[in-house]
């Protein structure tokens, strides 16, 4: 019985410190909440935008209770039934943590979908999918929606190298949002801050160590950050799955560190915290 109970905390799942309420979010601000990982639902402007929504227990290979593959650490800050309506979902590349079948299952399929090239035949059941290389753009109703190169890779499997990744630049009444997805340290975002300012980056910070090449690292993502010219960082890719060796809080205590006095520059450090753009 004692080894049961070890057992039982082992697999406990911390709940999520903050949780965010859409329905009291305004059409006429820039509204951001990190659901953990790199979940993000965001309001920009009235038009609801969902991250790579990863929102089961576990990711992996397999469905519900017999998938097999790392666990959360922290439930998410929205369960699948507490979303919101949504206008649009992006999907940054086909990983298991970024792109979870399971949850994609039970968004309503006449959501639209984005995803990189490659990636078209992950979402099938949606109705309305653009695929999109680097430097495309589409428009959901006021939202342009461009494709942005980054620093990382996009099979899913051993053998489907075909598949595209990358992140998102999103616009709308003259604001900017960059969704990084995952990357490595690059100046591939340099450039656009030449294309007016950008509100808010969301950008990893985790997953580092040892797989640096793939992953930025707090330090480097700062940089990025700077280098982009944005006003506001919404640090994701952290705390919420076991992906890497480094400590399961380090990459959010060296991004503060790093920040230094414009740590007020971060947003989102937790898990279900809502933050919204001042008009």
């Amino acid at each position: 019985m004692p080894h049961a109970s070890r057992r039982g905390a082992a697999d406990r799942v911390a709940p999520a410190p903050h949780r965010p309420d859409p329905s009291t979010w305004r059409d006429d601000r820039l509204t951001a909440a990190w659901l953990g990982h790199a979940t993000v639902l965001l309001s920009v402007f009235g038009t609801k935008v969902l991250t790579d929504p990863v929102l089961e227990r576990r990711i992996g290979l397999g469905r519900g209770p017999v998938k097999v593959g790392p666990r959360r650490l922290v439930e998410p800050a929205l369960r699948k039934r507490e979303l919101p309506g949504l206008d649009v979902v992006l999907l940054s590349h086909a990983h298991m943590d970024h792109t979870d079948l399971g949850t994609l299952r039970a968004i309503p399929p006449r959501v639209r979908v984005v995803v990189q090239s490659g990636n078209r035949d992950l979402v099938r059941r949606f109705h309305d999918v653009d695929e999109l290389a680097w430097g495309e753009r589409t428009r959901i109703g006021e939202l342009e929606v461009e494709s942005v190169e980054t620093r990382h890779w996009g099979a899913r499997m051993v053998t489907d190298r075909h598949r595209g990744w990358g992140g998102y630049l999103l616009r709308k009444a003259g604001h900017a949002v960059l969704f990084g997805g995952d990357t490595a340290y690059t100046d591939l975002f340099n450039h656009l801050r030449e294309r007016g300012p950008i509100d808010l980056a969301i950008l990893p910070i985790g997953a580092y160590d040892p797989w640096v090449t793939s992953h930025a690292s707090p330090e480097e993502t700062w940089r990025m950050f700077r280098a982009l010219g944005a006003a506001y960082l919404l640090p994701i890719h952290h705390s919420t799955f076991r992906l890497s060796r480094e400590p399961l809080d380090e990459p959010i205590r060296r991004l503060l560190a790093v920040a230094g006095d414009e740590r007020w520059r971060v947003v989102g450090s937790e898990v279900g915290q809502t933050w919204t753009l001042d008009p």
